[in-house]
Order: C-alpha cells, then sequence, then structure tokens
C-alpha cells in the first residue's frame, strides 16, 4: 500500500510539474485557486474535522489573509513577507477569539464565529481608506524572475502549487503526531482527555490558531493567483460554502481540503455549461448525498478503512457477524486519517 500510494504521489507531482508548461493562462489561474482554497479548508478542517470543533469564520480568516498580503505589497514589502504576515495576523485574530469561547460550553465557538463573520464583509466595505471599499485593492505581486524563464502565469501557478504543498506536508506530520492524538482525544472524549493528561482548552485554542493562520495562507495564494481582493472574500456565505465542500470532500481526509475545492472552483463551471441557476442545486444536493452515502465523505471512498466498515456491514446483514465482534477491532479513540 505505501509504494502505490508513492507512486501515485509521484505522478501527481510529475503532472502538477508539467502542466503549466501546456496550459494556457486561465487553466493556470483554476489551478492557483483550487491551492488557495484547498489550504484554507486544510486549516478548517483541523479545526473542525480533527478537533470536532464548528468554525464558521475561515472566509473572516481567508479574507484578512488576502487584505493584509494586498496592503502589505503595496507598502514594499516582499512576497515572502507577506506570507508570514498573512499568516501570523489571522492567526492572533483566531487567538483573541478562541481564548474566550473554549471557555463556555457548547457552540459558543461556531456562535462567536458566526458573528465576527456576519461583521467582517460590511466592515471591510466600510474602511474604505485601508481596504478600497466596495471596489477592493489591486496588489502587483508575482512577476516572473528573468532567470527562471517562465511567464507570469506559470510562476504565479508553480508558487501557489507549491506553498499549498509545504501546508499539507507540514499539517500532515502533525496530525500524524503527538498534536494530532490529543486532538483525536479531545474530539472523542473531553473528560477521558483531561483525565489523561490533555489541556484541552489549549489544544482546542492551538487548532483553531493554526486553522485561522492556514485561512490566511490560502489568502495569499489567492491574491498571489488573483492580483486582487475584495471584500467578497469576507462573505459569511462563503464561509458556509467553505463547510460545505469540506464535508463533501471529507472532514478529516488530507485529500478532503483538495476534493472540496477542486468541487468548489470546478462545479460552477461545469453548471454554467448547462444552466447557471444550477449551481446552489448541485452543491446541495452532493452535501445531501454524502451525508447519507458518504459520512467519510469523497475521500472516504478512496480508504481502505471505509471499506472494511462497509465490508463489516455486509457481514452484520447477512448474520455473517455479531455486532459485538464487529466492534471488537475498533479503537475508542479514531485516530487522524
Amino acid at each position: 500500500m505505501t509504494i502505490i500510494k508513492l507512486s501515485i504521489g509521484v505522478v501527481i507531482a510529475v503532472a502538477l510539474a508539467v502542466l503549466p508548461l501546456n496550459s494556457s493562462p486561465y487553466i493556470n489561474q483554476q489551478v492557483g485557486l483550487v491551492a488557495a482554497y484547498a489550504v484554507a479548508l486544510l486549516g478548517l478542517g483541523v479545526i473542525s474535522g480533527h478537533a470536532g470543533q464548528v468554525s464558521l469564520a475561515q472566509a473572516t480568516f481567508f479574507g484578512t489573509g488576502a487584505y493584509t498580503t494586498a496592503i502589505f505589497t503595496n507598502m514594499g514589502v516582499p512576497a515572502v513577507g507577506a506570507l508570514v504576515v498573512a499568516f501570523v495576523i489571522p492567526g492572533v485574530f483566531g487567538l483573541l477569539m478562541a481564548i474566550p469561547a473554549v471557555r463556555l460550553k457548547g457552540h459558543a465557538l461556531a456562535m462567536i464565529t458566526l458573528a465576527v463573520s456576519l461583521v467582517a464583509d460590511p466592515l471591510a466595505r466600510r474602511l474604505g481608506w485601508l481596504t478600497g471599499g466596495a471596489v477592493g485593492l489591486r496588489a502587483d505581486l508575482g512577476r516572473a524572475p528573468e532567470w527562471s524563464g517562465l511567464a507570469n502565469d506559470q510562476w504565479r501557478y508553480y508558487v501557489a502549487v507549491i506553498v499549498a504543498a509545504v501546508a499539507f506536508l507540514l499539517v500532515r506530520n502533525m496530525l500524524h503526531g503527538k498534536v494530532g492524538r490529543r486532538l483525536a482525544m479531545v474530539r472523542t472524549n473531553e473528560v477521558v482527555a483531561q483525565s489523561m493528561g490533555i489541556a484541552v482548552r489549549r489544544e482546542k485554542t492551538t487548532a483553531f490558531v493554526i486553522s485561522a493562520g492556514l485561512g490566511g495562507v490560502g489568502g495569499f495564494i489567492f491574491v498571489y493567483t488573483t492580483q486582487y481582493v475584495s471584500a467578497d472574500t469576507l462573505n459569511f456565505l462563503l464561509s458556509i460554502m467553505f463547510l460545505a465542500t469540506l464535508v463533501i470532500g471529507g472532514l478529516r481526509s488530507l485529500a478532503g481540503p483538495v476534493i472540496g475545492a477542486l468541487f468548489y472552483v470546478y462545479i460552477p463551471t461545469l453548471a454554467g455549461s448547462v444552466s447557471p441557476e444550477q449551481s446552489s442545486l448541485m452543491y446541495g444536493l452532493a452535501v445531501v448525498l454524502v451525508v447519507l452515502f458518504l459520512p467519510a465523505g469523497i475521500a472516504g471512498l478512496f480508504s481502505v478503512r471505509t471499506w472494511r466498515r462497509l465490508l463489516r456491514r455486509r457481514q452484520r446483514s447477512s448474520g455473517g457477524d455479531t455486532p459485538a465482534a464487529a466492534d471488537a477491532d475498533r479503537p475508542f479513540v479514531t485516530p487522524p486519517q
């Protein structure tokens, strides 16, 4: 299985490396947008999928990172510095929101993020001296160096894909280590996690800060790819779409954010070729079908664990196995996928 995964990874890497050299600027920009949304969904997956908390402000962090990138770039800060700031500032906002929220019970975090998300869009439109108001901001970055021999769209493509790949690698290493195991315990049972010496509030806060920071990185990639940002990147409906597409892709799978981003970018294009009014209908139908038939999202179709569970259910329905026997090998805490 490891060899198969490695082979698939090599094929995907080679395809991504060759694609911009033979594609139009439009396709290169579309792939850059997929990378931007995938990183934002990756951050949402950390807090909602692995920590078990509902966040409705991922678009706020995404837009904050995008505006930060545009503002600092226009001030003369290089792209690397803008990337760092695009992670730090949303992360600080996330910290300020998480500290009071994790002390409350129930869906306090969801309510706080909902309130912030509803305020962010109109606030950005009012602060025209900083954000450009309803017009938005343009940012001149992502020009290809002469030594690269690449066109601007090709250079932006490679930067977007590389930044996204590094973000996924870092999150993968985090979730497959001690942090991931602690988050799994917190998500499964907070009382048991506390009895095992896990600081539940600290783990939730850390997960939310990482989630917010990754949303900001997604915003950086978005501006680097499009050279533009407006208040629409802070829209509450975008947060809802982020959550819906993550559910479609897979909450606790690293492939889930990529699948969700592909769905978000290309489904409107497919729907527009038939009827532009059908885009929302297709989103809603996809969410319903995934919730009913694919609890682990589309990414679950590629998981051996999902097929084992389906096999157990088939054995139960045919009387070939009892519920007790089928559950005997199931761990108390589901490790991160």
